[in-house]
Order: structure tokens, then sequence, then C-alpha cells
């Protein structure tokens, strides 16, 4: 799969851009808040619905504007897909495929699978638990509807008894708290299972891309996933056996929605001993890991988007970078950066088709 054209009005900064992408490598060259993170954030958000930078759509809208406008048109093997989203000054936002809206949004997800590399992947390490546990469920749902629906009946079954909590509900009303508990048990085992496959999957091409980046200054990393059901508890029995205690803190303490995936260094976390480019190697690994992983998955490759991924790291990663983003096992590629010689050193090790773009203030031109 690649994207042909992207079209933007009044997304961010961005007034009215056209761009036709080539279906190699798409470099966009320009200073720090000219607009180039935003126009892959687009690409982002009509991948997934939502900015990459968990920006609200009200503040995606252009300043002074009523309305932002997506579209994208995508070539899968010579069979076209156009996407279009419209998000309004207080209305709900509408997506549609080939001019049909969709009726939920969930059935958009999976169809334009993408992977984004950006600055903000540093929550992954130094964020909390919610971080990690976003990135594999995002990771999964794209290729998994059977786990994008259990993690929707699991998160509204979940809301649901935490509002009974904070609203002192008496755990002596037994009947609507053990509907609520199964619930949570059958698709929060469903969950479960399923992410422990994926990091099991994960782990060997994330220490795989690890070692190719740091080279011969390979350190021991590691991805290491806890659970309450990891100790072989009983979902629904726990959820009963903490009710009283759940209801004097007003929240659900048991549950897959505590589930972590701890990145280590050696023995240590990541977090407390990772330099920093230690730490954006990792990341980098991780999200290489990702690509692999969904590239031999799903039916058609991902597109890669390459957000200042450069910064903070020593020559001799970046050169085992754009080796690895030149070779033939990626696909579209768009990237970002403020360093032209960065660009030059890609482009001629490409070798293929590619486009260069320079973005100021929002405008974009080639």
């Amino acid at each position: 799969m690649i994207i042909k054209k992207l079209s933007v009005l009044n997304y961010k900064n961005i007034s009215q851009v056209e761009v036709e992408c080539s279906s190699g490598l798409n470099c966009f060259f320009g200073k720090n808040g000219m607009g180039k993170t935003n126009l892959l954030d687009a690409l982002y958000y009509l991948s997934f619905c939502k900015s990459h930078l968990n920006t609200p759509d009200a503040r995606i809208i252009r300043y002074g504007e009523e309305m932002c406008v997506l579209q994208g048109l995508y070539d899968f093997d010579g069979r076209e897909e156009e996407v279009f989203c419209a998000i309004r000054q207080g209305h709900r936002k509408q997506f549609k495929r080939n001019k049909k809206e969709y009726d939920r949004l969930s059935e958009h997800i999976g169809l334009l699978p993408l992977v984004m590399i950006s600055p903000l992947d540093a929550d992954l390490i130094r964020g909390g638990s919610d971080e990690r546990r976003r990135f594999i469920d995002m990771l999964i749902s794209q290729n998994d509807r059977q786990y994008l629906s259990a993690l929707i009946h699991y998160n509204k079954a979940l809301l649901q008894r935490n509002t009974m909590l904070r609203d002192r509900v008496a755990a002596a009303d037994y009947s609507v708290y053990d509907v609520l508990e199964m619930q949570m048990a059958t698709y929060g085992q469903t969950l479960y299972d399923k992410r422990r496959a994926l990091l099991a999957e994960l782990t060997p091409l994330f220490n795989e891309y690890y070692a190719l980046i740091a080279g011969a200054q390979v350190e021991p990393v590691a991805l290491e996933y806890r659970s309450h059901l990891s100790i072989g508890a009983d979902f629904a029995r726990s959820l009963h056996d903490t009710r009283e205690r759940d209801l004097i803190i007003g929240y659900s303490t048991f549950g897959i929605h505590k589930d972590d995936v701890e990145m280590k260094l050696g023995d240590e976390l990541m977090r407390r001993t990772g330099s920093q480019g230690q730490n954006k190697t990792y990341v980098i690994a991780l999200k290489l890991a990702q690509f692999s992983l969904m590239n031999s998955k799903g039916g058609t490759k991902p597109i890669l988007l390459l957000d200042d991924v450069f910064d903070k790291l020593d020559a001799d990663r970046v050169e085992k970078i754009i080796g690895l983003v030149s070779s033939a096992r990626f696909g579209q590629i768009f990237l970002t950066d403020t360093n032209r010689k960065y660009l030059d050193r890609i482009l001629a090790s490409v070798g293929g088709d590619y486009a260069l773009f320079d973005v100021e203030s929002g405008v974009v031109t080639n």
C-alpha cells in the first residue's frame, strides 16, 4: 500500500496543501515549527482517526476556521481507496471510505497500516504503564479485529464498574457487579493471551533491530510483560474479592488495565540507566520491530513515518538507521528533518524513487 496524494485543509498551522507522494521516500525539510510534523500527523490521523500528538479535535482545526478536511488517495497494488475526514466545530467528525461514511470509527482501524517514529516515543520509556499499553493495543488492533472488539468491551465494563465504585454503590448489589466482572474476565483473558503472544513475537525482532543499530556497542535489552494474570490469578474471583477495597479507593485495582511492559537495559529499567542515545535507539528499534511484525501479519506493507529521528544519536547509529530505512524491507517512507546533510545522505543511498519538499509556515513546495 502507498498513498498517492495527500490533501490537507486547515489542519493545525497548514491552511491548504496538496502533496503528490513518491512511492518510495518522501522527505520534508524545514526549520522547527514550520509544519513538517503536522503533515505526518495528518497522515497518522487518516489511519487512526486521531492525532499522534493526542491533540483534541477542537484544537486540530486551524485557528479562526470552522472546519478541517483531510483526504488521501491510496493505491493497494492497483486498487484505489479514497479516505476522507472532515472535522467541524461542535460536530461529530466524519470519516468516509470511497464516499461511504463509516457507522463506527473502529471499522476503519487496520485499513491503512502505519508506523510512526517520533520524539514522543520517549514516553514509552519514561512515561507510565498506560503509554506502553496503548502502544501494544494499537499494534495488535491494526491486524486483529477480535482484539479491538475485546478491548472496547473490556474498557466499557471497566468504566461502568469504576463509576459504581466512585459513586459508592454498595458491594451488596451483587447482580450488577457480577455481570460487569464476568465481562471483564472474559474480554480481559482474550486481551492477556493476545498481548502475551504479541510480546513473544515482537521481542526477537526488537533485539535484532537494536543490535543492528547499536552495532559493536550493543547492550543487552529486554521487554518483560507484567500482568496480574501472569501469576495465575482467577480473574473473576479476584475482581469479586477486591470489591470492598475498591469501594474504599474508588476504582478497580485488579485487571489487565494494570498491565505493563518493562523496558530493560541489562537488569535495570531503561528509564533509570539509559543514556539519551540508548533511549532513542531503544524506541527506534522497537518501532522498526513493530513495522516488521505488522508487515508479516498484514496483507499490505505499512507506511513508515520518521519524524526527527536522528537527534541525540551518534554518527555511527545514524548511519545504521540510514542503511536500514534505505533497504528493500521497507516500502513508502515519510521523513522530516531540519538537517539537510542527513537527507542528502539518505537520498544518495536510496537509489530509487523519492520526493523532496520544503516546508515553511505551513506551505509545502518541491
